[in-house]
C-alpha cells in the first residue's frame, strides 16, 4: 500500500494538470458569449436610463430658471411651470424607481467577469472596451496583476490611477493595467475615478498578500503543514490496517464461534473454509475502500496549501458535492412519481390477492358458480393475475426514470422483440394450455392416452402436461402438441358406464364358436378387476382362412389397472381354454395334420394320454 499511494497520488496530479484549456474552450466560449451579450445588454439598459435622467434634469432646471426670472408669485404663467415642474419630479420619480428596479434586477442576474489572479476575487468586469469584450478584458487585468506578483522590485506606490480623455486609468509604471469608463461608472452607480481609486487600492493590497503568501517563509510553513497532514494521513492508514490485521488475528482464533458454515435445510450452501474466504475477502475490499476514502479526503486539504494547486481542491470538493447534489436533487424531485408507483403497486398487490381467495374459495366448492367448474379457478386465477401485472407495468412505465429518453426505448424495443421471436413456441403453448383448461379434456390423476403416450397425468401448467407412465417413466409433452393431437381419457370412461377392455383371440372352424363365447365369457368373469354387474360379450370380428377370429370385451372401473387387468384376463383365456381342451391359434399354424399330437399342455391331459408319433412338420405361419 505504501508503494501504490504515491503512484496513485502523481496520477490524480497529472490527470488534473491535463485538465487543459483545450477541453474546456469550446465550453468556455460559448458560456462567454452568452454572458458578454446580457452584460452588454444590461449597459445599454444603464445608458438609457441615465440619458433619460439627464434629460429630465435638464427639463428641471430650464423651468427652474424660468420660475426664478418671473417675480410676481400670482402670475398665471409662474403657477402653470410650478405645476409642470411639479408633474416632472413625480414622473421622474417614478421612471426613476421602475427603471433601478430594473436594472437591480438584471445586475442580481449577470454578476460580471471575475478578476481572481490570486484566487480570491477582486472585482468585476461589467462591459466592453474597444473591441474587447468583458471576458476578454479580465483576462487581460487577471495577466498583468500576475506579472505584478511575479516583480521581485514591486512598488506599490507606483500604482497609480491617471485620466484619460473620456476615461480613468489605473497604471503601474508604463503599462495599464485597467481602464474604467463611464460606463463602469453607471454598472456600480459611482463615478468613474472614484470606481478607479477603488481599484488601484484592492489591487496594491492584493499584490502584496500574494508576494508575502508566496516568501520563503510561508513556503516553509506549507511545507510543514503538508508533512503534517502525510504523518496523519500515514498514521491514519497504519491504524486501519493495524486494526483490519486484528479483525483478521481474531475471526482466524474464533473461527469455531463465528463460522459454522451456511445451510439452506439440509444442503450446505457454503462450508466453514468457505464461509472464512469471503469473510477475508470482505475485509480486504473494505479496507482497500477506507484507504481510498480517506486518501481522497486528504487531497483537498493537501492541494489548499499551495496557492497554485489551491483550485485543484476546489474541483475536488467540488465533483465530490456536485454528484451528491445531484443524485439528492433527482430524488426529491422523483418523490411523486415514486408515491405514484407505490400507489399503483399496493392497488395491484391487493387485487391479486382477492383474485386468490376467490380462486381458493371457488376451487374449495365454497363459492360455487354455475356453468363455471372448480378445477378452472386457479388457470383463470394465472390468468386474470398475469394482466393485472402487465397492466400494472403499461401504468408505471412512464414514471420509471429515464422511460423518455431514446436510450431507454430503443433498449425496450429491442428486448420487445427478442422476447417476440424467441418466445413463440413457448406463448402456443401457453394459449394451448388456456385452450387445454377450458375444453377439460383431463384432470390431475386421470389415466389417459395422448398420441402414443400411455399414462396418469401427474401435472399440467401453462405450458407442458406430464404423465407417468406404467414404467414409471415420466413424459413432458408441450401444450400445443396435445391441442394437435387426439386425447383418449380412460378414466372418465371408466366411472360410468364403465371402461371396455378388448382383446382378440383365433381358434380353428373344429370348435363351435358357442363353445368359444362360453369360455371366452366364463374367463373374464373369473378375473379380478372385471366388473360383474355388466355381463362381458364376445364379438367375432373376422372368418379368415385358418381360423375365426373372436374378440372379448369386459366392463372394468379401474382404469388405473388396465395392464395388470389385461395380464390377469390374457391368464385365464389360456387356463379356461386348456381346460377345454381347445387350441389357441393365435399365432395360427399351417401344418398337414393326422389327428396325432395337440398343443394343450400336459397339465390338462388324462394321466393315461399317449401321445402318437409326429409324423408332420408343425410350422408357424408367416
Amino acid at each position: 500500500m505504501r508503494c501504490v499511494l504515491p503512484l496513485l497520488l502523481t496520477n490524480i496530479l497529472v490527470a488534473l494538470s491535463l485538465l487543459s484549456p483545450a477541453q474546456t474552450d469550446s465550453a468556455k466560449a460559448s458560456r462567454d458569449s452568452v454572458t458578454n451579450a446580457q452584460l452588454e445588454s444590461t449597459t445599454r439598459l444603464l445608458r438609457e436610463s441615465d440619458s433619460l435622467l439627464k434629460a429630465d434634469a435638464a427639463a428641471k432646471q430650464s423651468l427652474e430658471q424660468q420660475i426664478l426670472l418671473l417675480k410676481n408669485d400670482n402670475d398665471r404663467r409662474k403657477q402653470e411651470l410650478v405645476k409642470k415642474l411639479t408633474a416632472i419630479e413625480q414622473a421622474d420619480s417614478l421612471k426613476k424607481a421602475a427603471n433601478r428596479l430594473k436594472i437591480n434586477q438584471l445586475k442580481a442576474v449577470h454578476s460580471g467577469i471575475p478578476v481572481a489572479p490570486f484566487g480570491d476575487t477582486l472585482f468585476f468586469v461589467y462591459n466592453k472596451l474597444g473591441p474587447l469584450h468583458p471576458g476578454e478584458r479580465a483576462r487581460n487585468i487577471h495577466t498583468k496583476l500576475e506579472r505584478l506578483e511575479n516583480d521581485p522590485f514591486f512598488a506599490a506606490d507606483s500604482i497609480l490611477v491617471l485620466p484619460n480623455e473620456n476615461n480613468v486609468d489605473v497604471v503601474y509604471q508604463d503599462i495599464i493595467l485597467l481602464t474604467v469608463t463611464d460606463d463602469d461608472g453607471l454598472w456600480l452607480d459611482q463615478d468613474k475615478a472614484v470606481v478607479a481609486n477603488e481599484y488601484a487600492a484592492v489591487i496594491r493590497k492584493a499584490v502584496i498578500q500574494a508576494k508575502d503568501q508566496n516568501s520563503l517563509q510561508h513556503i516553509l510553513i506549507r511545507i510543514a503543514w503538508l508533512l503534517l497532514i502525510l504523518l496523519v494521513f500515514g498514521v491514519i492508514v497504519y491504524l486501519i490496517n493495524r486494526l483490519f490485521r486484528k479483525l483478521r488475528f481474531k475471526f482466524i482464533k474464533e473461527k469455531d464461534h463465528y463460522f459454522k458454515g451456511v445451510k439452506v435445510k439440509d444442503y450446505a450452501l457454503l462450508n466453514q473454509q468457505k464461509q472464512i474466504g469471503l469473510v477475508y475477502s470482505a475485509l480486504r475490499i473494505a479496507r482497500i475502500v477506507i484507504i481510498l476514502l480517506v486518501f481522497y479526503i486528504t487531497l483537498p486539504f493537501i492541494f489548499s496549501i499551495f496557492p497554485w494547486t489551491k483550485g485543484i481542491a476546489d474541483k475536488l470538493i467540488d465533483w465530490t458535492l456536485t454528484p451528491i447534489k445531484s443524485i439528492l436533487s433527482g430524488l426529491l424531485h422523483y418523490l411523486p412519481k415514486l408515491l405514484t408507483i407505490l400507489v399503483i403497486y399496493f392497488i395491484t398487490r391487493y387485487l391479486v390477492k382477492l383474485v386468490n381467495y376467490l380462486a381458493g374459495e371457488i376451487a374449495c366448492g365454497n363459492l360455487p358458480i354455475k356453468g363455471f367448474y372448480a378445477d378452472w379457478a386457479w388457470p383463470t386465477a394465472s390468468g386474470v393475475k398475469f394482466l393485472l401485472y402487465a397492466f400494472m407495468f403499461v401504468v408505471i412505465f412512464p414514471y420509471l426514470p429515464g422511460s423518455d429518453s431514446k436510450v431507454f426505448q430503443g433498449v425496450s424495443v429491442f428486448l420487445g422483440i427478442l422476447f417476440s421471436l424467441g418466445s413463440s413456441t413457448a406463448i402456443s403453448n401457453v394459449v394451448a394450455g388456456f385452450v387445454i383448461t377450458y375444453m377439460r379434456p383431463f384432470k390431475i390423476g386421470d389415466q389417459v392416452k395422448i398420441g402414443e403416450i400411455t399414462g396418469e397425468v401427474i401435472e399440467k401448467n401453462l405450458l407442458v402436461t406430464r404423465l407417468r407412465t406404467t414404467k414409471n417413466e415420466e413424459i413432458t409433452v408441450p401444450n400445443a402438441s396435445i391441442l394437435s393431437g387426439h386425447t383418449i381419457n380412460f378414466t372418465t370412461s371408466s366411472k360410468d358406464p364403465g371402461l371396455i377392455l378388448h382383446t382378440g383371440v383365433t381358434i380353428g372352424y373344429d370348435v363351435p364358436w358357442k363353445q368359444v363365447h362360453e369360455l371366452l365369457i366364463k374367463a373374464a368373469m373369473a378375473t379380478d378387476g372385471i366388473m360383474k354387474d355388466k355381463a362381458p360379450f364376445v364379438l367375432q370380428t373376422s372368418l379368415d382362412d385358418f381360423y375365426v377370429a373372436y374378440e372379448l370385451n369386459a366392463y372394468t372401473d379401474q382404469s388405473h389397472e388396465m395392464a395388470g387387468i389385461y395380464s390377469l384376463l390374457h391368464q385365464q383365456i389360456q387356463d379356461q381354454f386348456n381346460a377345454a381342451g381347445v387350441e389357441i391359434m393365435s399365432p395360427h399354424y399351417r401344418a398337414h395334420r393326422d389327428g396325432g399330437a395337440t398343443t394343450t399342455p400336459a397339465d390338462y391331459l388324462p394321466d393315461n394320454y399317449q401321445a402318437p408319433p409326429l409324423r408332420v412338420k408343425i410350422e408357424k405361419a408367416p
